[in-house]
């Protein structure tokens, strides 16, 4: 009720120069509970009236708003009901009877007894009090909410009483300063009347209970910190009373107004004294519940803590008002505080997740793990130069993977980069919401959040030297900070100093297990940023994931420059086949990571850009390996690899490199034409000679019809040609044929039976063109030659089965 008394006083009867004297919460009776308070008031200009009014909450329920009010004089009858047993019920009786029931009976009698009060000492006409004990209207009201009708020395009947030395020698002072003190005692008399007016009352007088809570109040307690909260309220109102001019040379006011002061300065110590107990309390608590998050991927939770520092933060803006020098020690000394307990959670927490990462702990010496640095030393190898082998040997060397110890790179499978995503998306979700609850508490508990713009800037390199409020000043003002959220962000730096090195560490280990991570956590480090910046930019959490994205990417380029530079130091063996080389099959598997990873995600520009790179480095590297080549033939290097690459980008549907798809596409058939070509030559050499000549001579002139009366391409030579192709040498020469393109061919790719047809289809094409030349140039011979088109069909299934 004090609170309410004081929101009222304030919010309705000082801008119309009324005191409040006594207030009693009431409902109208017989009808549904709709809550209002009759207040009896006071004017503080003289003559002075008294009045009854009534109140009620807004419709809003946001503010109150004055509703109607009746001068004191024109009540007739206040009506107890019951004079003997308690009742919360009484009438009053203007012109209309209202009838009322009280929250309480102890608040109806308060209120009676201050009509009675003021009827007594203001109106000449008496009020009848009907059923009220006649002990409740001689006693005096109790001190506290239910203070007397005229703040205290108006309770006594005024009786004379001899001034005492001091008070003579005042009096003789404010008799010198005025003129009219002894001319015209009355005009004297009117300026006394005038000037007492100011310490009548509430105005600047402190009650009895406020000015106790705020030397002794218990400030470990909530309704110790509310009644602490509410005596510094009243304290802040009474010191703050606009004094008219002249008034403030008064010296019961200066003596006032001192009292004051010295209780503001006591509270404030005090005060600021039990929040640093507290700070240290909590970050001692805090730690001890450490232990049980050591095997979890999980930080403390500081809900509790800061539920409990918001019951102060009523009192932390009334510090921030008064005292700005505590309010900035308390400020600081949370932050130190703080910084340490956070420092050891997230060092720990880190630490979780690098062990769950590796499998090790931080004392093993398999990866040189030293405290949370993240930094891997001992048995890790440096990356190996790439050299083609065997086609069977290719997923090992890998470019992007690392041989960590006696796991192989194989061994980092799907499945282990499926568990350091959701590691890394798991820190990432612990952090968000400790930042944001944390920045959160700062806004509120430190009364930060109305972004209050203030003199000067502070740079962060100020900061981290020693916090935003760490140079010292005597006067007690705000620091030069450019706006309060500047201080948020600012305290947030120096709580969270060692996020940022923390997930650097981290991102190195993750990067140096499996450069492939870097995928994962752009596209994690992205979103949680993403979500971040829509939230608030300039915030905290935004800005450091953002700086940590930067690293991330970086990553994510040296991931792509170095399988691009890898690709360009290729080795091929003399002594084997080169088959499908290793960056061609990295890459498949860089562009199927990729696109599972990617999907709807926000930096897929990224990814186009690092595809057109690595694309252009696989095409112009296959090239070069093929030229280089010994063992393969240029044609089938060329051949398998972009055939695999046209295969690759088909499968996955890349829409940035649908140009790339239809190049490889082309040199894939371009080669394979060449390679059939080549490799089938002319499989009837001696036959292919003859017609060489025969063409020849056609293109000298002579008709074809002509050519066989030439004597060395006449019937008898053409005859003796053919003899020498029977069909069993066909095969014969079909089947050595087919084992050289087996030896050129990898498995892996499976083009042998393409290969294999593509030189059948050019066979039946030679042979159908000697068949034109014969029935052109020797027509009506009879010759022929010794086996069929079905014969090749045949001989090359025959062939293809049998291997």
């Amino acid at each position: 009720m004090t609170a309410i008394k004081h929101a009222l006083q304030r919010d309705i009867f000082t801008p119309n120069d009324e005191r409040l004297l006594s207030i009693v919460n009431v409902c109208k009776a017989g009808k549904k509970k709709k809550n209002c308070f009759l207040c009896a008031t006071v004017t503080t200009e003289r003559p002075v009236q008294v009045k009854m009014v009534k109140v009620k909450k807004s419709d809003k329920g946001d503010f109150y708003k004055r509703q109607i009010a009746w001068l004191l004089r024109d009540l007739a009858v206040v009506d107890a009901k019951d004079a003997i047993k308690e009742n919360p019920e009484f009438d009053l009786h203007f012109e209309k009877i209202y009838k009322w029931v009280a929250s309480s009976t102890a608040e109806k009698n308060a209120f009676i007894s201050c009509i009675w009060k003021l009827n007594q000492r203001y109106l000449r006409k008496k009020i009848d009090f009907v059923n009220v004990s006649s002990q409740l209207l001689e006693e005096s009201v109790p001190s506290g909410e239910n203070q007397s009708v005229t703040g205290g020395d108006e309770e006594v009947v005024d009786v004379y009483q001899e001034l005492n030395a001091r008070e003579e020698q005042d009096i003789e002072i404010m008799m010198e300063g005025c003129e009219c003190a002894i001319s015209n005692a009355e005009a004297f008399a009117e300026r006394l009347s005038r000037e007492l007016q100011v310490l009548d009352g509430n105005h600047m007088d402190l009650a009895k209970g406020h000015i106790k809570a705020l030397q002794e109040g218990d400030l470990a307690s909530s309704r110790g910190i509310e009644a602490c909260t509410n005596a510094a309220d009243a304290l802040l109102q009474c010191m703050n009373v606009a004094l008219r001019p002249g008034h403030d040379m008064l010296l019961a006011v200066k003596q006032q107004q001192q009292r004051f002061s010295d209780l503001r300065e006591q509270f404030a110590r005090r005060l600021a004294s039990h929040l640093n107990n507290v700070f240290v309390q909590q970050g001692h608590d805090q730690s001890s519940t450490l232990a049980q998050h050591s095997v979890e991927l999980a930080l403390p939770n500081h809900h509790p803590f800061h539920r409990d520092l918001l019951r102060y933060a009523k009192l932390m803006e009334w510090l921030k008002s008064t005292d700005y020098g505590k309010y900035e020690g308390l400020t600081k000394n949370y932050m130190d505080y703080l910084s340490r307990l956070y420092e050891r959670e997230i060092k720990d927490f880190f630490e979780v997740a690098k062990i769950k990462m590796t499998g090790t702990t931080k004392e093993s010496k398999k990866f040189g793990l030293h405290g949370s640095s993240g930094k891997l030393t001992g048995s890790t190898s440096s990356l190996n130069k790439l050299s083609v082998q065997s086609s069977g040997n290719r997923r090992s060397q890998s470019s992007s993977l690392l041989d960590m110890g006696n796991m192989s790179a194989s061994d980092l499978d799907v499945a282990d980069r499926t568990k350091f995503d959701k590691i890394f998306e798991q820190v990432l979700s612990e952090l968000e919401p400790l930042c944001l609850a944390e920045q959160d508490f700062i806004s509120k508990f430190f009364k930060l959040q109305q972004h209050q713009s203030m003199p000067g800037t502070m740079t962060e390199a100020e900061d981290l030297d020693g916090g935003p409020f760490s140079r010292q000043h005597n006067a007690g003002v705000p620091l030069p900070v450019s706006s309060e959220k500047d201080m948020i962000r600012q305290m947030m730096i120096k709580i969270f100093r060692c996020i940022e090195p923390e997930l650097n560490n981290l991102i190195a280990l993750g990067d140096k297990s499996d450069s492939f991570n870097s995928l994962y956590m752009l596209v994690k480090m992205s979103h949680h940023v993403w979500t971040a910046q829509n939230v608030d930019p300039a915030s905290f959490l935004s800005t450091t994931l953002g700086n940590v994205l930067v690293t991330v990417k970086r990553n994510f380029d040296k991931c792509i420059s170095n399988q691009i530079r890898q690709m360009e130091e290729v080795k091929i063996s003399k002594k084997s086949k080169v088959g499908i080389l290793p960056f061609v099959a990295e890459f498949e598997e860089f562009a199927g990571l990729a696109e599972s990873i990617f999907k709807n995600a926000e930096r897929r520009g990224d990814l186009d850009k690092a595809y057109t790179k690595l694309i252009r480095g696989v095409f112009v590297n296959v090239e070069k390996v093929a030229n280089e080549s010994q063992k393969t033939p240029r044609d089938v290097v060329m051949m398998e690899n972009f055939h695999h690459i046209f295969a690759t980008l088909s499968r996955l549907k890349i829409s940035c490199l649908e140009a790339e798809k239809k190049e490889a596409k082309q040199k894939y058939t371009d080669h394979l034409q060449s390679y059939v070509i080549y490799s089938l030559g002319q499989p009837l050499e001696k036959l292919n000679h003859f017609f060489e000549g025969v063409e020849a001579r056609v293109a000298q002139g002579i008709r074809e019809e002509e050519v066989s009366y030439q004597l060395a391409f006449n019937k008898q030579e053409l005859r003796k040609v053919i003899k020498e192709y029977p069909g069993k040498e066909v095969k014969k020469g079909l089947d050595n044929l087919y084992k050289k393109v087996d030896k050129h061919l990898c498995e892996e790719e499976n083009l042998l039976q393409v290969v294999w047809h593509s030189m059948q289809d050019e066979f039946i094409r030679q042979y159908k063109h000697f068949e034109g030349l014969i029935a052109r140039c020797y027509p009506g011979s009879g010759v022929t030659m010794e086996f069929t088109i079905q014969d090749i069909l045949d001989y090359c299934s025959s062939i293809a089965q049998s291997h």
